[in-house]
C-alpha cells in the first residue's frame, strides 16, 4: 500500500517526546511493508543531520516550515479574538498555530491525484488537514493519543488547570470540536481503553481501534545493577503542563518529606525545554533540572525509583514504559500508570501506586529499605513491557486498521 502520513510535529530523532516517539516507530514499521510517504514541519531547531536520518526512514520526505507561531498571550483584546475565533470556526487556537496553507495544497493536490491508499493523522492537531470528502479517495485515519476533551475536563476535575475560567469557557468548544472532527475519519486509533469510551460517546457508529505505546528496547536496555542510594528521577518533556505540574507537585510536596527520612535524597528533573516555573526548582536542595540529554536511559539506570507522579494527562505514558523497561522501579499515580495492569488479584507486582504525598512518602521508604522488592519490580515491570508494549506489537494492530477495508 501507499501511506500518507501527516505530522506537523517533526518525529526525529525519537527521544525527543512522546508525540515523537509514537510516530516514528509505527513509521518505522509500516515501512517495512508499504510505501511510506512522510509530510511533516520543520521547527527552527530541527538540524540538517536529523532530516536525512529521516529520510533513510521512509520513502518519501515532504518537509514544509512551520509557521511562525502567533503569542498565546496578549491583552484581553486578543484573548476575546481567539475565544470567538475558536466559537465561530470551531477549532483550537492550538491546531490553528501549526496551519500551513502550503503543506493543505500540496496535500489537497496529492489525495485529488489518488496517489495515496491511506492517509493517517499521527496525532489529532493534525486533522485540520483532512477535509471531509477524503473518505471519497482514501482511507483515512486519526491517531489521537489522547482526547482533548477528556484532557481539559480532567485538567478541571483534578484542580491543575492553569485557567479555569478560560478551561470552562473552552470545554463544550473542545466537545464539539472532536465530535465534529472524529466524523471525517474513517477509523479512529487511541492508546487506552479510557479515551475509546470517551471517543465513542461522541461517535458511536465509528470504528475506533486501542493500540497502547510500546518501547525501544535498543533505546531502553535493562540494567544489570541496582544502584541502591536515594536517587529519584523523573524524564519528560517539560514545558508539558502535565510534567510541569507533576514535578512540582513532587518536588514541593513530596521529596521535602523524603529529605527528612534521607537527607541525601536527590531529584533529577530529566527532559528537554524546561521552563522558568522548573528551572526555579533548582534552588531547592537535591534538585537537578538537565534539560535535554543525549541518553535518558543513563539517568534512568542511575536512579533507585523513577516517579511518576502525575495529576493530569490521558493515555499510556511512554515515561512509565521506558522506566520499566530499563528495569528502574516505578512510584506512579493512577494517572501514570493509566493503561497498565501492574498490581492487584493475580497480577505480578510491576510498579507501586500513590495518588496522595503520604502514599508516595510511604512507597519510597519501601523501595529505599528493601532491594528484594526493587528486584520483584524491576523483574515484574520489564516483563509487562516485553509482553505487552513493544513496537512491534503495536506496529502489527496499526497495519491491521491501516489495511482493513
Amino acid at each position: 500500500m501507499n501511506i500518507l502520513m501527516l505530522s506537523a510535529t517533526f518525529p526525529y530523532p525519537p527521544t525527543r517526546g512522546g508525540t515523537q516517539v509514537r510516530t516514528f516507530n509505527l513509521l518505522k514499521y509500516l515501512s517495512q511493508n508499504h510505501t511510506i510517504t512522510l509530510v511533516t514541519q520543520r521547527d527552527r531547531d530541527v538540524t540538517d543531520a536529523e532530516i536525512a536520518g529521516l529520510e533513510d526512514c521512509v520513502d518519501h520526505l515532504v518537509v514544509f516550515e512551520r509557521p511562525p507561531e502567533s503569542s498565546t498571550n496578549g491583552g484581553i483584546v486578543k484573548k476575546i479574538q481567539r475565544l470567538s475565533q475558536f466559537w465561530l470556526q470551531g477549532t483550537p487556537p492550538s491546531v490553528l498555530t501549526r496551519y500551513s496553507s502550503e503543506m493543505q495544497a500540496w496535500i489537497d493536490r496529492v489525495v485529488e491525484e489518488g496517489k495515496y491508499d491511506v492517509m493517517t493523522c499521527e496525532h489529532s492537531v493534525n486533522e485540520i488537514y483532512v477535509r471531509s470528502h477524503f473518505q471519497k479517495h482514501l482511507k483515512t485515519i486519526v491517531n489521537v493519543h489522547s482526547s482533548v476533551y477528556g484532557t481539559c475536563l480532567n485538567q478541571l476535575t483534578s484542580g491543575v488547570s492553569e485557567n479555569v475560567l478560560r478551561d470552562k469557557i473552552n470545554l463544550p468548544l473542545l466537545r464539539r470540536y472532536e465530535q465534529k472532527y472524529c466524523s471525517k475519519f474513517s477509523a479512529i486509533v487511541v492508546t487506552t481503553e479510557e479515551d475509546k469510551i470517551q471517543l465513542q460517546e461522541f461517535n458511536s457508529k465509528s470504528h475506533i481501534a486501542v493500540i497502547p505505546n510500546g518501547v525501544d528496547f535498543v533505546t531502553f536496555p535493562y540494567r544489570t545493577t541496582d544502584p541502591h542510594g536515594h536517587k529519584l528521577v523523573f524524564i519528560g518533556a517539560m514545558d508539558n503542563l502535565a510534567n510541569m505540574d507533576a514535578v512540582c507537585f513532587f518536588a514541593n510536596q513530596v521529596l521535602p518529606e523524603i529529605q527528612k527520612y534521607y537527607p541525601d535524597t536527590t531529584f533529577d528533573i530529566v527532559g528537554s525545554r524546561p521552563t522558568q516555573e522548573v528551572l526555579a526548582l533548582q534552588t531547592q536542595p537535591g534538585i537537578t533540572v538537565t534539560g535535554r540529554v543525549p541518553s535518558m536511559v543513563d539517568y534512568l539506570h542511575k536512579a533507585t525509583v523513577c516517579v511518576v507522579p502525575m495529576r493530569t494527562g490521558f493515555g499510556i505514558k511512554n515515561k512509565t514504559l521506558e522506566a520499566m523497561a530499563a528495569g528502574v522501579p516505578v512510584v506512579a499515580s493512577d494517572r501514570g500508570l493509566e493503561g497498565l495492569a501492574v498490581d492487584g488479584d493475580n497480577i505480578p507486582l510491576a510498579a507501586l501506586r500513590a495518588n496522595q504525598t503520604a502514599e508516595y512518602i510511604d512507597a519510597i521508604k519501601q523501595l529505599f529499605e528493601h532491594p528484594q522488592l526493587r528486584a520483584e519490580l524491576s523483574h515484574n515491570g520489564r516483563q509487562l513491557v516485553e509482553t505487552e508494549f513493544t513496537w512491534q506489537i503495536a506496529g502489527q494492530r496499526y497495519e491491521e486498521v491501516c489495511i482493513k477495508k
